[in-house]
């Protein structure tokens, strides 16, 4: 049988694919095994699917409400009256089931697939960079983080009452999608919706209404699919909102989005744009670092025989194809979507949401890293050390070039997925160097600033991830 493992805490834990999927090479397996008498067979296949429900049952996090936050002190300082018992609400729950149309059936689907920030974060993933150079950034991580310390405080009061789903107190209630292995009280997928909702109106008022019409369809959707109580979700949304409000709050100063001055370094070699864009985001406060250049490295080479070498490079169809991919695809994030479904991440919300958190910061603080040091050295791009050189991306970034920040955030994002998905790590690490060569062959960044970059990343991921510990 194949096993994955996945990264929680100190050990591996093994999750197996489907059963129905499992079972059947198993089957395959024991037809090919004719020497073993059936009923050695039997206890085989039934000891395997005892371990395979321990396995998966596995994936609830009983004790993850006691697992460290970020921005809150802690779960339970966040634990939630227990709930009052109202034989109403299971009434409400079968009228409602009783009433769905085929287009409440498709939000059903829509919104409680994946883990619950899994629509928030492809949300916020393709919104955060229309406000990059203010809020974007910063909404970015907080909605990755305060997703994380909502769910482990709804965590702490999940177990703490214990209050069974609707579909485990009456038959009647019939159930849409997977069911649940942890307690009803408060709904994990209305605390991400009050969360992500919350700061995403707060960072990108223009999207309030939007985003509140959304997060009352996440309610509705875990109530008709029996999944939920209305109290539940009422719970878990006004728990996100109020942990997001929080967070908001104390990370309003962190991003520093103060605009360039117009005042470009004296001499030759310097980047010499006519706008520095993030020009002192490196100054900005950091989340797991001791500060944004508490890695910084050294000063840029001259960069008179790496321009050769860009002018030499040979492009082909190939690897002008993969500078534009890199270039304008979220790979990243479609990636790590990729893994968390593979490895059945979605049914484990607390642990989804730790690897959303940790991938968050990773991002926010590689990228005040690498800009921190693109302004501390103000690194020259090729097409202007060279005016005659013509790069395939047509036009550079308006920042320095010194380090590459494709390569940094690829190598900090490479190591924290392998972090949790360690069978992977080959592949991540493969591709962080993919990505950071993209860069080289799009003619944008010459060698040293990707090879500055994923050395920079795998300090920042490694500081990052040794406070999982």
């Amino acid at each position: 049988m194949n096993e994955q493992f996945i990264h929680t805490k100190k050990q591996p834990l093994i999750l197996f694919g489907q059963l129905s999927k499992s079972g059947v090479n198993v089957l395959h397996n024991f037809e090919k095994k004719s020497k073993i008498n059936m009923k050695k067979q039997s206890n085989i296949f039934v000891a395997i699917l005892i371990l395979m429900a321990i396995q998966i049952k596995a994936q609830v996090e009983p004790i993850a409400g006691n697992w460290k936050t970020w921005f809150i002190s802690s779960g339970k300082d966040y634990r939630l009256k227990k709930p009052v018992f109202n034989k109403n609400e299971i009434a409400e729950v079968i009228a409602i089931q009783q009433k769905l149309s085929l287009p409440d059936k498709d939000k059903i689907v829509y919104w409680n697939a994946g883990a619950p920030g899994y629509r928030w974060q492809d949300f916020i993933g393709k919104l955060w960079m229309s406000d990059a150079l203010q809020n974007g950034m910063l909404a970015n991580m907080l909605v990755g983080v305060a997703s994380y310390d909502a769910t482990i405080a709804a965590w702490d009061s999940k177990y703490a009452n214990n209050r069974p789903r609707p579909f485990a107190n009456d038959k009647r209630i019939k159930t849409f999608g997977p069911k649940p292995e942890s307690p009803s009280y408060p709904c994990e997928y209305s605390v991400v919706a009050g969360v992500a909702s919350t700061i995403i109106a707060h960072y990108f008022p223009s999207m309030a209404d939007s985003v509140n019409s959304m997060a009352k369809e996440v309610m509705a959707s875990r109530i008709a699919a029996g999944v939920a109580y209305p109290s539940d979700t009422k719970a878990g949304y006004e728990l996100g909102k109020k942990i997001a409000e929080i967070e908001i709050e104390k990370t309003k100063n962190y991003f520093n989005s103060t605009p360039w001055n117009g005042k470009l370094p004296q001499g030759q070699g310097h980047w010499n744009g006519q706008f520095a864009a993030f020009a002192n985001a490196g100054k900005s406060k950091s989340i797991a670092l001791d500060s944004a250049n508490q890695f910084r490295p050294g000063p840029p080479p001259n960069f008179a025989k790496e321009m050769e070498e860009l002018k030499n490079h040979n492009n082909t169809a190939r690897t002008m194809a993969k500078a534009f991919y890199y270039d304008s695809q979220p790979f990243w994030e479609d990636v790590l979507s990729k893994k968390m479904f593979e490895y059945n991440v979605h049914f484990n919300p607390p642990l989804a949401a730790k690897i959303y958190a940790t991938t968050a910061i990773g991002y926010y603080d590689g990228m005040i890293s690498c800009f921190d040091a693109k302004y501390t050295y103000w690194g020259i791009r090729p097409e202007q050390y060279d005016p005659s050189f013509k790069p395939v991306l047509f036009e550079s970034p308006p920042f320095p070039g010194y380090p590459s920040g494709h390569a940094a955030v690829s190598s900090v994002t490479s190591e924290i997925y392998s972090y949790f998905f360690p069978k992977d790590k080959t592949y991540f690490q493969t591709k962080a160097k993919e990505v950071a060569e993209s860069r080289f062959q799009g003619g944008i960044h010459f060698r040293t600033d990707n090879d500055v970059a994923i050395e920079l990343g795998k300090k920042v991921a490694a500081k990052i991830l040794s406070r999982l510990e």
